[in-house]
């Protein structure tokens, strides 16, 4: 086994890391395994992303893996649902700290939650 091929296998999102951010990385190292005869389809990128993104992208994985051909599903098309779904995050977050802005920390404990999205989320930008 070659150590590009150890690379790939233990790569993991790291908290905080974002989609981007990590699709380069998980590029970067598929695209020197194919550099170095190895065959490395979408559907072997794209499983291996969905298996090692953090907890946060639970929801979105499940969703994802319920209602999409994961054989048919590209890299590409896989990194827009999940900058989505990153992106919403962010929004949300982003309206919670402008909503309690006002508040002392003891009216805001309790407020501030690691927001999922829904499904009806997904389905408001036709993604599912």
């Amino acid at each position: 086994m070659t150590s590009t091929s150890q690379n790939i296998r233990n790569l993991e999102m790291k908290v905080g890391e974002g989609v981007f951010e990590y699709f380069t990385r998980v590029m970067s190292t598929a695209n020197d395994m194919r550099n170095c005869g190895e065959d490395m389809s979408d559907v072997k990128i794209v499983e291996k992303i969905l298996r090692s993104l953090t907890d946060k992208f639970n929801f979105v994985v499940c969703s994802i893996e319920e209602f999409k051909d994961i054989d048919q599903l590209t890299v590409d098309e896989l990194q827009v649902f999940l900058l989505v779904h990153e992106q919403k995050v962010i929004d949300k977050r982003s309206e919670e700290q402008v909503l309690y802005q006002g508040m002392d920390k003891e009216e805001a404990k309790g407020h501030f939650r690691e927001e999922e999205v829904t499904l009806e989320d997904w389905k408001e930008v036709d993604l599912l």
